[in-house]
Protein backbone atom coordinates (compact mmCIF):
# COMPACT_ATOMS: atom_id res chain seq x y z
CA UNK A 1 0.00 0.00 0.00
CA UNK A 2 1.28 3.14 -0.99
CA UNK A 3 1.74 5.84 1.17
CA UNK A 4 0.84 9.50 0.00
CA UNK A 5 1.87 12.69 2.11
CA UNK A 6 0.00 15.70 1.81
CA UNK A 7 1.10 18.91 0.20
CA UNK A 8 1.97 21.65 3.24
CA UNK A 9 0.81 24.98 2.30
CA UNK A 10 1.58 24.66 -1.45
CA UNK A 11 1.43 26.44 -4.71
CA UNK A 12 -0.11 24.04 -6.84
CA UNK A 13 -3.14 23.73 -8.82
CA UNK A 14 -6.41 23.76 -6.87
CA UNK A 15 -6.90 21.33 -4.52
CA UNK A 16 -9.15 20.47 -1.56
CA UNK A 17 -7.94 21.73 1.71
CA UNK A 18 -8.02 19.65 4.60
CA UNK A 19 -6.89 19.61 8.21
CA UNK A 20 -5.26 16.36 10.36
CA UNK A 21 -7.86 15.59 12.74
CA UNK A 22 -4.72 14.67 15.49
CA UNK A 23 -2.83 17.73 15.04
CA UNK A 24 -4.90 20.79 13.04
CA UNK A 25 -2.30 21.18 10.37
CA UNK A 26 -4.03 22.96 7.41
CA UNK A 27 -2.73 21.16 4.12
CA UNK A 28 -3.76 21.01 0.70
CA UNK A 29 -4.93 17.34 -0.53
CA UNK A 30 -2.61 15.50 -2.40
CA UNK A 31 -3.91 12.24 -5.17
CA UNK A 32 -3.54 8.91 -3.76
CA UNK A 33 -3.42 6.57 -5.91
CA UNK A 34 -5.86 3.21 -5.42
CA UNK A 35 -5.46 1.42 -2.46
CA UNK A 36 -3.12 4.44 -1.64
CA UNK A 37 -3.23 6.20 2.11
CA UNK A 38 -2.67 9.87 2.52
CA UNK A 39 -1.07 10.90 5.88
CA UNK A 40 0.15 14.29 7.22
CA UNK A 41 3.12 15.63 6.52
CA UNK A 42 3.69 16.67 10.16
CA UNK A 43 2.39 14.16 12.45
CA UNK A 44 2.30 11.04 9.78
CA UNK A 45 -1.56 10.31 11.32
CA UNK A 46 -3.63 8.60 8.63
CA UNK A 47 -6.13 10.80 6.99
CA UNK A 48 -7.48 9.17 4.09
CA UNK A 49 -7.16 5.84 2.77
CA UNK A 50 -8.58 5.37 -0.92
CA UNK A 51 -9.80 1.62 -1.98
CA UNK A 52 -11.41 0.16 -5.38
CA UNK A 53 -14.87 -0.46 -5.20
CA UNK A 54 -14.95 0.40 -1.52
CA UNK A 55 -19.12 0.65 -1.17
CA UNK A 56 -19.42 -2.71 -2.89
CA UNK A 57 -17.26 -4.70 -1.28
CA UNK A 58 -18.26 -3.01 2.19
CA UNK A 59 -22.14 -3.97 1.58
CA UNK A 60 -20.87 -7.74 0.99
CA UNK A 61 -19.17 -8.07 4.15
CA UNK A 62 -21.99 -6.47 6.18
CA UNK A 63 -24.52 -8.58 4.68
CA UNK A 64 -22.29 -11.89 5.14
CA UNK A 65 -22.11 -10.39 9.10
CA UNK A 66 -25.45 -9.80 9.53
CA UNK A 67 -25.63 -13.53 8.71
CA UNK A 68 -23.10 -14.90 10.61
CA UNK A 69 -24.02 -12.74 13.90
CA UNK A 70 -27.56 -14.56 14.00
CA UNK A 71 -25.90 -17.87 13.44
CA UNK A 72 -23.29 -17.25 16.00
CA UNK A 73 -25.72 -15.96 19.16
CA UNK A 74 -28.31 -19.00 18.07
CA UNK A 75 -26.22 -21.82 18.51
CA UNK A 76 -24.14 -22.84 20.98
CA UNK A 77 -19.97 -21.50 21.01
CA UNK A 78 -18.80 -24.51 23.40
CA UNK A 79 -19.40 -27.24 25.57
CA UNK A 80 -18.06 -29.11 28.41
CA UNK A 81 -18.93 -32.71 28.85
CA UNK A 82 -18.85 -34.55 32.39
CA UNK A 83 -19.66 -38.08 33.19
CA UNK A 84 -22.54 -38.38 30.12
CA UNK A 85 -23.52 -34.59 30.95
CA UNK A 86 -23.17 -31.95 28.26
CA UNK A 87 -23.52 -28.74 29.01
CA UNK A 88 -23.58 -25.92 26.51
CA UNK A 89 -23.53 -22.03 26.50
CA UNK A 90 -24.34 -19.21 23.95
CA UNK A 91 -23.04 -15.52 24.06
CA UNK A 92 -26.43 -14.61 25.36
CA UNK A 93 -26.64 -17.64 28.51
CA UNK A 94 -23.10 -16.54 29.52
CA UNK A 95 -24.41 -12.62 30.10
CA UNK A 96 -27.97 -14.23 31.49
CA UNK A 97 -25.88 -16.58 34.21
CA UNK A 98 -23.69 -13.27 35.17
CA UNK A 99 -27.12 -11.42 35.31
CA UNK A 100 -28.78 -14.05 37.31
CA UNK A 101 -25.52 -14.18 40.05
CA UNK A 102 -25.57 -10.45 40.19
CA UNK A 103 -23.10 -9.20 38.06
CA UNK A 104 -25.16 -6.79 35.98
CA UNK A 105 -22.67 -4.17 35.13
CA UNK A 106 -20.62 -6.95 34.04
CA UNK A 107 -23.38 -8.70 31.84
CA UNK A 108 -23.85 -5.46 30.36
CA UNK A 109 -20.78 -4.79 29.26
CA UNK A 110 -20.28 -7.94 27.74
CA UNK A 111 -23.54 -7.67 25.76
CA UNK A 112 -22.97 -4.40 24.61
CA UNK A 113 -19.32 -5.30 23.55
CA UNK A 114 -20.36 -8.57 21.92
CA UNK A 115 -23.29 -8.65 20.90
CA UNK A 116 -24.98 -5.24 20.50
CA UNK A 117 -21.94 -3.33 19.16
CA UNK A 118 -20.84 -5.83 16.24
CA UNK A 119 -24.81 -5.95 15.20
CA UNK A 120 -24.92 -2.16 15.14
CA UNK A 121 -21.57 -2.22 12.92
CA UNK A 122 -23.38 -4.67 10.51
CA UNK A 123 -27.23 -3.34 10.01
CA UNK A 124 -25.27 0.34 10.05
CA UNK A 125 -23.38 -0.68 6.42
CA UNK A 126 -26.49 -2.30 5.82
CA UNK A 127 -28.92 0.58 6.51
CA UNK A 128 -26.46 3.43 4.61
CA UNK A 129 -25.16 1.39 1.45
CA UNK A 130 -28.04 -0.95 0.52
CA UNK A 131 -30.08 2.09 -0.64
CA UNK A 132 -27.42 3.44 -2.43
CA UNK A 133 -26.98 0.42 -4.04
CA UNK A 134 -30.40 0.24 -5.50
CA UNK A 135 -30.10 3.39 -6.76
CA UNK A 136 -32.37 5.56 -3.20
CA UNK A 137 -30.99 7.59 -0.54
CA UNK A 138 -30.60 5.90 2.89
CA UNK A 139 -32.61 7.27 5.63
CA UNK A 140 -31.42 9.68 8.34
CA UNK A 141 -27.99 8.77 6.60
CA UNK A 142 -26.30 11.20 9.37
CA UNK A 143 -27.92 9.97 12.67
CA UNK A 144 -26.80 6.10 10.84
CA UNK A 145 -23.39 6.95 10.39
CA UNK A 146 -22.54 8.67 14.05
CA UNK A 147 -23.72 5.74 15.32
CA UNK A 148 -21.63 3.29 13.34
CA UNK A 149 -18.59 5.12 14.61
CA UNK A 150 -19.47 4.76 17.96
CA UNK A 151 -20.15 1.10 17.18
CA UNK A 152 -16.78 0.46 15.97
CA UNK A 153 -14.88 1.72 18.42
CA UNK A 154 -16.80 -0.88 21.14
CA UNK A 155 -17.30 -3.66 19.26
CA UNK A 156 -14.66 -6.04 20.57
CA UNK A 157 -15.14 -9.44 18.77
CA UNK A 158 -11.46 -9.87 17.91
CA UNK A 159 -10.94 -9.69 21.63
CA UNK A 160 -13.74 -11.97 22.31
CA UNK A 161 -12.02 -14.25 19.62
CA UNK A 162 -8.78 -14.64 22.08
CA UNK A 163 -10.70 -14.99 25.30
CA UNK A 164 -12.36 -18.16 24.14
CA UNK A 165 -9.62 -19.74 23.16
CA UNK A 166 -8.11 -19.13 26.50
CA UNK A 167 -11.09 -20.20 28.09
CA UNK A 168 -10.67 -23.29 25.40
CA UNK A 169 -7.23 -23.95 27.50
CA UNK A 170 -8.56 -23.41 31.08
CA UNK A 171 -11.68 -25.43 30.32
CA UNK A 172 -9.84 -28.70 28.52
CA UNK A 173 -8.16 -29.22 32.44
CA UNK A 174 -11.48 -29.67 33.49
CA UNK A 175 -13.37 -32.21 31.23
CA UNK A 176 -13.94 -32.57 27.80
CA UNK A 177 -14.36 -29.83 25.60
CA UNK A 178 -17.03 -29.80 22.45
CA UNK A 179 -16.50 -26.79 20.12
CA UNK A 180 -19.76 -25.51 18.71
CA UNK A 181 -20.68 -23.92 15.82
CA UNK A 182 -21.08 -20.74 16.86
CA UNK A 183 -17.17 -20.18 17.69
CA UNK A 184 -16.13 -20.90 14.31
CA UNK A 185 -18.66 -18.50 13.69
CA UNK A 186 -17.43 -16.11 15.62
CA UNK A 187 -14.42 -16.51 14.52
CA UNK A 188 -15.41 -15.64 10.80
CA UNK A 189 -17.57 -12.89 12.07
CA UNK A 190 -14.57 -11.28 13.62
CA UNK A 191 -12.54 -11.10 10.05
CA UNK A 192 -15.70 -9.93 7.89
CA UNK A 193 -16.08 -6.80 10.24
CA UNK A 194 -12.73 -6.03 10.25
CA UNK A 195 -12.42 -6.54 6.03
CA UNK A 196 -15.94 -4.09 6.03
CA UNK A 197 -14.17 -1.39 8.55
CA UNK A 198 -11.21 -1.73 6.41
CA UNK A 199 -12.62 -1.30 2.64
CA UNK A 200 -15.13 1.35 3.75
CA UNK A 201 -14.36 4.39 2.44
CA UNK A 202 -15.94 7.42 3.91
CA UNK A 203 -15.97 10.12 1.06
CA UNK A 204 -16.68 8.00 -1.56
CA UNK A 205 -20.09 7.37 1.21
CA UNK A 206 -20.82 10.84 1.33
CA UNK A 207 -19.75 11.56 -2.45
CA UNK A 208 -22.45 9.29 -3.38
CA UNK A 209 -25.30 11.24 -0.81
CA UNK A 210 -27.30 13.65 -2.87
CA UNK A 211 -28.24 16.79 -1.50
CA UNK A 212 -25.58 16.76 1.44
CA UNK A 213 -23.96 20.07 2.31
CA UNK A 214 -20.72 20.44 0.97
CA UNK A 215 -19.27 22.94 3.22
CA UNK A 216 -15.65 24.03 3.57
CA UNK A 217 -12.45 26.62 3.68
CA UNK A 218 -12.62 29.04 0.73
CA UNK A 219 -9.14 29.53 0.30
CA UNK A 220 -7.25 30.36 -3.07
CA UNK A 221 -4.74 28.28 -4.16
CA UNK A 222 -2.23 30.30 -4.96
CA UNK A 223 -1.75 32.54 -2.36
CA UNK A 224 -0.73 30.56 1.75
CA UNK A 225 -3.22 29.94 4.52
CA UNK A 226 -3.25 33.07 6.69
CA UNK A 227 -2.59 30.37 9.66
CA UNK A 228 -0.58 26.96 10.36
CA UNK A 229 -3.45 24.94 11.99
CA UNK A 230 -7.20 25.03 11.30
CA UNK A 231 -8.35 26.76 14.44
CA UNK A 232 -5.76 29.43 13.87
CA UNK A 233 -8.24 30.00 10.59
CA UNK A 234 -11.62 29.87 12.29
CA UNK A 235 -11.77 26.43 11.37
CA UNK A 236 -12.66 22.76 12.74
CA UNK A 237 -12.78 19.33 11.33
CA UNK A 238 -15.26 16.75 11.87
CA UNK A 239 -13.96 13.77 13.79
CA UNK A 240 -16.75 11.53 12.83
CA UNK A 241 -16.92 12.57 8.60
CA UNK A 242 -13.78 14.65 8.10
CA UNK A 243 -15.24 17.48 6.91
CA UNK A 244 -13.29 21.26 7.66
CA UNK A 245 -15.97 23.79 8.12
CA UNK A 246 -16.73 26.55 10.48
CA UNK A 247 -17.87 26.27 13.81
CA UNK A 248 -20.58 28.24 15.71
CA UNK A 249 -19.14 30.52 18.02
CA UNK A 250 -17.74 29.04 20.91
CA UNK A 251 -19.79 27.38 23.50
CA UNK A 252 -17.75 27.03 26.42
CA UNK A 253 -14.92 29.10 28.23
CA UNK A 254 -11.90 27.60 27.12
CA UNK A 255 -13.27 27.15 23.11
CA UNK A 256 -13.92 30.97 23.43
CA UNK A 257 -10.92 31.91 24.77
CA UNK A 258 -9.30 29.85 22.48
CA UNK A 259 -10.80 31.58 19.64
CA UNK A 260 -10.24 34.39 21.02
CA UNK A 261 -6.09 34.21 21.03
CA UNK A 262 -5.55 32.24 18.20
CA UNK A 263 -8.38 33.21 15.21
CA UNK A 264 -6.86 34.60 12.14
CA UNK A 265 -9.82 35.42 9.92
CA UNK A 266 -13.52 36.33 10.80
CA UNK A 267 -15.86 33.22 12.01
CA UNK A 268 -19.21 33.76 10.72
CA UNK A 269 -22.15 32.23 12.76
CA UNK A 270 -22.88 29.01 11.92
CA UNK A 271 -24.82 26.15 14.10
CA UNK A 272 -22.52 23.94 16.14
CA UNK A 273 -22.51 20.58 14.20
CA UNK A 274 -21.53 19.66 10.67
CA UNK A 275 -23.23 20.57 8.25
CA UNK A 276 -22.67 16.92 6.67
CA UNK A 277 -23.08 14.45 9.34
CA UNK A 278 -24.50 16.67 12.34
CA UNK A 279 -21.51 15.67 14.59
CA UNK A 280 -20.71 18.24 17.43
CA UNK A 281 -18.19 20.64 15.66
CA UNK A 282 -15.39 21.86 18.78
CA UNK A 283 -12.32 23.57 17.87
CA UNK A 284 -10.70 21.62 20.92
CA UNK A 285 -12.46 18.96 22.76
CA UNK A 286 -14.34 20.65 25.43
CA UNK A 287 -12.64 20.36 29.16
CA UNK A 288 -10.40 18.05 27.41
CA UNK A 289 -8.03 17.62 30.13
CA UNK A 290 -10.54 17.65 33.02
CA UNK A 291 -12.36 14.97 31.71
CA UNK A 292 -8.84 12.70 31.00
CA UNK A 293 -8.03 13.28 34.46
CA UNK A 294 -11.27 12.19 35.61
CA UNK A 295 -11.70 8.71 33.92
CA UNK A 296 -7.86 8.48 34.61
CA UNK A 297 -7.37 8.99 38.27
CA UNK A 298 -11.25 6.50 38.66
CA UNK A 299 -9.26 4.02 36.82
CA UNK A 300 -6.19 4.29 38.97
CA UNK A 301 -8.13 3.39 42.35
CA UNK A 302 -10.20 1.01 40.73
CA UNK A 303 -7.06 -0.97 39.44
CA UNK A 304 -5.85 -1.84 43.07
CA UNK A 305 -8.86 -4.08 43.96
CA UNK A 306 -8.89 -5.31 40.32
CA UNK A 307 -5.76 -6.96 40.91
CA UNK A 308 -5.91 -7.99 44.35
CA UNK A 309 -9.59 -9.45 45.26
CA UNK A 310 -10.84 -12.20 43.71
CA UNK A 311 -11.60 -12.08 39.65
CA UNK A 312 -13.21 -15.63 40.28
CA UNK A 313 -14.72 -17.86 43.02
CA UNK A 314 -14.54 -21.79 42.27
CA UNK A 315 -16.47 -24.03 44.61
CA UNK A 316 -15.56 -27.75 44.28
CA UNK A 317 -16.15 -31.08 46.27
CA UNK A 318 -12.35 -30.59 47.03
CA UNK A 319 -13.00 -27.22 48.23
CA UNK A 320 -13.09 -23.78 47.76
CA UNK A 321 -10.51 -21.76 45.48
CA UNK A 322 -10.44 -17.32 45.02
CA UNK A 323 -8.52 -17.07 41.42
CA UNK A 324 -6.93 -13.30 41.10
CA UNK A 325 -6.10 -12.23 38.12
CA UNK A 326 -2.19 -12.83 38.57
CA UNK A 327 -2.99 -16.32 40.02
CA UNK A 328 -4.70 -17.06 36.55
CA UNK A 329 -1.57 -16.34 34.81
CA UNK A 330 0.41 -18.60 37.07
CA UNK A 331 -2.19 -21.27 36.41
CA UNK A 332 -1.83 -21.20 32.74
CA UNK A 333 2.03 -21.26 32.80
CA UNK A 334 2.06 -23.88 35.58
CA UNK A 335 -0.19 -25.94 33.31
CA UNK A 336 2.36 -25.50 29.69
CA UNK A 337 -0.02 -23.27 27.95
CA UNK A 338 2.76 -20.32 28.50
CA UNK A 339 2.30 -18.41 25.23
CA UNK A 340 -1.55 -18.03 26.77
CA UNK A 341 0.01 -17.39 30.14
CA UNK A 342 2.27 -14.27 28.53
CA UNK A 343 -0.78 -13.21 27.01
CA UNK A 344 -2.94 -12.92 29.44
CA UNK A 345 -0.05 -11.36 31.47
CA UNK A 346 0.12 -8.22 28.83
CA UNK A 347 -3.49 -7.69 28.29
CA UNK A 348 -4.46 -7.83 31.63
CA UNK A 349 -1.90 -6.98 33.80
CA UNK A 350 1.07 -4.90 31.88
CA UNK A 351 -1.43 -3.50 28.81
CA UNK A 352 -3.82 -1.65 31.65
CA UNK A 353 -0.80 -0.12 33.80
CA UNK A 354 1.44 0.75 30.37
CA UNK A 355 -2.30 2.58 29.40
CA UNK A 356 -2.53 5.02 32.82
CA UNK A 357 0.95 5.16 32.61
CA UNK A 358 0.82 6.67 29.04
CA UNK A 359 -2.62 8.68 29.24
CA UNK A 360 -1.06 10.38 32.54
CA UNK A 361 2.08 11.22 30.59
CA UNK A 362 -0.01 12.70 27.77
CA UNK A 363 -2.34 14.55 30.24
CA UNK A 364 0.86 16.21 32.43
CA UNK A 365 3.00 16.93 29.44
CA UNK A 366 -0.59 18.41 27.62
CA UNK A 367 -1.28 20.35 31.04
CA UNK A 368 1.91 21.88 31.08
CA UNK A 369 2.38 23.02 27.87
CA UNK A 370 5.63 20.82 27.03
CA UNK A 371 6.91 20.77 23.39
CA UNK A 372 9.19 17.66 24.14
CA UNK A 373 8.94 15.31 21.11
CA UNK A 374 5.13 16.05 19.88
CA UNK A 375 5.68 13.49 17.23
CA UNK A 376 6.63 10.49 19.72
CA UNK A 377 3.86 11.48 22.00
CA UNK A 378 1.39 11.30 19.21
CA UNK A 379 2.25 7.71 18.50
CA UNK A 380 2.11 7.20 22.32
CA UNK A 381 -1.03 8.27 21.58
CA UNK A 382 -2.25 6.44 18.91
CA UNK A 383 -0.89 3.11 20.56
CA UNK A 384 -2.94 3.38 23.29
CA UNK A 385 -5.98 3.89 21.69
CA UNK A 386 -5.05 0.65 19.48
CA UNK A 387 -4.47 -1.47 22.21
CA UNK A 388 -7.23 -0.35 24.62
CA UNK A 389 -9.86 -2.90 24.39
CA UNK A 390 -7.72 -5.59 24.59
CA UNK A 391 -7.86 -5.59 28.04
CA UNK A 392 -11.27 -7.19 28.03
CA UNK A 393 -9.73 -10.65 27.29
CA UNK A 394 -9.92 -11.93 30.85
CA UNK A 395 -13.48 -10.51 31.46
CA UNK A 396 -14.60 -12.91 28.35
CA UNK A 397 -12.62 -15.50 29.69
CA UNK A 398 -14.66 -15.21 32.83
CA UNK A 399 -17.95 -15.12 31.15
CA UNK A 400 -17.14 -18.26 29.49
CA UNK A 401 -16.19 -20.02 33.06
CA UNK A 402 -18.82 -18.68 35.07
CA UNK A 403 -21.56 -20.30 32.23
CA UNK A 404 -20.06 -23.04 31.42
CA UNK A 405 -18.91 -24.76 34.98
CA UNK A 406 -22.45 -25.02 36.90
CA UNK A 407 -21.90 -28.70 37.80
CA UNK A 408 -23.76 -27.80 41.25
CA UNK A 409 -22.24 -30.24 43.82
CA UNK A 410 -18.99 -31.21 41.23
CA UNK A 411 -17.65 -27.73 40.80
CA UNK A 412 -19.19 -24.23 40.38
CA UNK A 413 -17.68 -21.03 39.22
CA UNK A 414 -18.63 -17.42 39.79
CA UNK A 415 -16.90 -13.95 38.70
CA UNK A 416 -15.53 -12.66 41.88
CA UNK A 417 -16.18 -8.57 42.45
CA UNK A 418 -12.38 -7.93 40.96
CA UNK A 419 -14.39 -9.13 37.65
CA UNK A 420 -16.39 -5.42 37.48
CA UNK A 421 -13.72 -3.63 39.06
CA UNK A 422 -11.00 -4.89 35.98
CA UNK A 423 -13.89 -4.01 33.66
CA UNK A 424 -14.64 -0.12 35.13
CA UNK A 425 -10.94 -0.43 34.61
CA UNK A 426 -11.05 -0.63 30.87
CA UNK A 427 -14.18 0.86 29.90
CA UNK A 428 -12.49 4.31 32.47
CA UNK A 429 -9.35 3.90 30.25
CA UNK A 430 -11.24 4.22 27.40
CA UNK A 431 -13.21 6.72 27.91
CA UNK A 432 -9.99 8.94 29.35
CA UNK A 433 -8.22 8.09 25.74
CA UNK A 434 -11.24 9.38 24.11
CA UNK A 435 -11.62 12.64 25.88
CA UNK A 436 -7.84 13.69 25.23
CA UNK A 437 -7.21 15.69 22.13
CA UNK A 438 -3.83 15.05 20.72
CA UNK A 439 -4.04 18.38 19.39
CA UNK A 440 -3.59 19.93 22.58
CA UNK A 441 0.01 17.83 22.13
CA UNK A 442 0.88 20.37 19.17
CA UNK A 443 -0.68 23.73 20.39
CA UNK A 444 2.20 24.46 22.90
CA UNK A 445 4.75 24.43 20.00
CA UNK A 446 2.82 28.46 18.82
CA UNK A 447 3.93 29.23 21.72
CA UNK A 448 7.70 28.53 21.90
Amino acid sequence: MSETPSAYLGHATRTPVIACHECDLLQRESTVPPEGTLRCCRCRATLYRRHANSLDRTLAYALAACVLWIVSNAFPIVGLAVNGDLVETTMFGAVRVLYRDGMWPLSALIFITTMLMPACQALGLVWLLLPLRLGRMPYRADAVFRSLRVAQEWGMTEVLILGLLVALVKLAHIASVVTGPALWSFGVLMLLLAAAASAFDVRDLWSRLQGVPDAGPAFDSDTPFPAETAAACGLCVCHDCGLLTRPAPAQTRDERDYANVHAAVHVPAHPGHCPRCGAHLHLRKPDSLARTWACLIAAIILYIPANILPVMDTSSLFGAQKDTIMSGVVYLWTSGSWPLAVLVFIASIAVPMLKILAIGFLAISANFRSTWQPDQRARIYRIVELVGRWSMLDIYVIAVLTALVQFNALATVRAGPAAIAFGAVVVLTMFAAMSFDPRLIWDARKTE
